[in-house]
């Protein structure tokens, strides 16, 4: 379904209830199974992937199709594998054109038995799922952190542990921290030294666990702010020690002129003096609310060279590619200056009249760009439902605050 989103007022202010973090209820399902609790994880996100999760950790079935959840895929691979039984793990299309192989290939290091049923070095997946040996593990620390995090949860249970030395630069360390934070409520403990990580063989402590709100759905009611003429916004739940990298937004938007206020509920979010001065940073630690500040970025015309991007080529759709395209349609020429970043010269192009944005099955980019209609009007979301991924309420939320949605 394709949405057209506007705001005839640009005044925006009120409450937002915003969804659980993802990236925390995705770990607590996986460790609480771990350490074998008969207890539910409180407050679990309602999206695709944590949904997903659950289904498959809940079910008495082998096989599994996780469609487009490849937070689920991954996860998932690493637990089966040392889980005893035969597993078969399959999903959409666009899950069996993401490469899953560096982290099979550590699984495999490690004891496992996982081949690929169709394409080598990618999904669909069988897993003879048994009690893996573990030991020392070379991993490069430039891929995905979900493989890493995938690897690390498991580690307490493998028969020698894990020892992860990471080769070179270490991407996303925060969602690497928050993987071993969290094992450590679960009694996990663990050494991070540099570049290796240990994790002796140690059983996992049951506990409730209630999970936080998500600091990246945040990101788009920064954007918000950033974008409207008067505004302050409340968003309960979200606090100033968090486990969520992305809780860097706070500093990360005083750059587009947005003031974060910590309260006993949560933040209040006010506008502020945008700086003049070019916008440079790298999101390497932050690479999941790199589309909302690229497109607030463009709107606001602020020209920007930001690095540390290399992951997004392999999320839901080459995210880099994506913006590129979808941001020309709103009249700004961005390019890729080296692998890994993206920049903005201040060039522009003729902007579409109702400017039509392909999601490409990704739900951060629908919601990255539906805040570009506070200052050019009118736009169309295409597949805008895409946003159940991670954030269902997304559209029934921007309503709710002022904005004219139809279809």
């Amino acid at each position: 379904m394709d949405l057209i989103v506007s705001h005839p007022t640009k005044n925006i202010s009120g409450e937002v209830i915003l969804p659980a973090s993802k990236s925390i209820s995705n770990r607590a399902l996986i460790i609480n199974a771990l350490s074998g609790a008969n207890v539910k994880v409180e407050n679990l996100a309602k999206c695709d992937d944590t949904d997903v999760l659950l289904k498959c950790l809940c079910s008495t079935d082998n096989r599994f199709d996780i469609g487009a959840a490849g937070t689920a895929m991954r996860f998932l691979t690493a637990y089966l594998s040392n889980k005893s039984g035969d597993w078969q793990i399959t999903g959409s299309e666009r899950m069996k054109q993401r490469p899953i192989g560096i982290l099979v290939n550590a699984l495999n290091r490690l004891g496992a038995e996982i081949h690929y049923t169709e394409n080598e070095g990618f999904p669909p997946l069988s897993i003879k799922g048994k009690a893996l040996e573990g030991g020392y593990l070379e991993l490069n620390g430039g891929v995905s952190s979900q493989f890493i995090s995938a690897l690390l949860m498991i580690a307490p249970t493998l028969k020698k542990g894990l020892k992860l030395h990471l080769v070179g630069n270490i991407v996303s360390k925060p969602y690497i921290r928050m993987t071993l934070e969290m094992l450590h409520e679960f009694g996990v403990e663990s050494t991070w030294e540099e570049n290796d990580i240990t994790i002796a063989p140690q059983p996992l402590k049951p506990i409730i666990y209630d999970v936080e709100s998500d600091w990246s759905a945040a990101s788009y009611w920064y954007a918000i702010t950033a974008l409207c003429e008067e505004g302050e916004i409340k968003l309960p739940n979200l606090y100033r020690k968090s486990l969520q990298g992305d809780s860097q937004l706070k500093e990360i938007f005083t750059n587009l002129g947005v003031e974060t206020i910590f309260d006993e509920r949560g933040i209040i979010l006010y506008k502020s003096k945008i700086p003049q001065s070019k916008f440079c940073y790298n999101f390497e630690c932050e690479p999941d609310i790199a589309q909302t500040v690229v497109v607030t970025c463009c709107v606001l015309k602020k020209t920007f060279h930001f690095k540390g991007l290399q992951t997004l080529k392999i999320k839901e759709t080459n995210r880099i590619e994506a913006l590129i395209n979808e941001c020309k349609k709103l009249g700004y020429v961005l390019y890729e200056p080296n692998e890994g970043e993206l920049a903005w010269d201040g060039t522009l192009c003729e902007k579409e009249i109702v400017p039509e944005i392909e999601t490409y099955k990704d739900h951060r980019m629908a919601m990255a760009f539906a805040p570009a209609c506070i200052k050019l009007g009118e736009i169309k979301i295409k597949d805008a439902m895409v946003v159940t991924k991670s954030y269902p309420n997304f559209w029934e939320d921007l309503i709710s605050m002022g904005f004219e949605i139809r279809k």
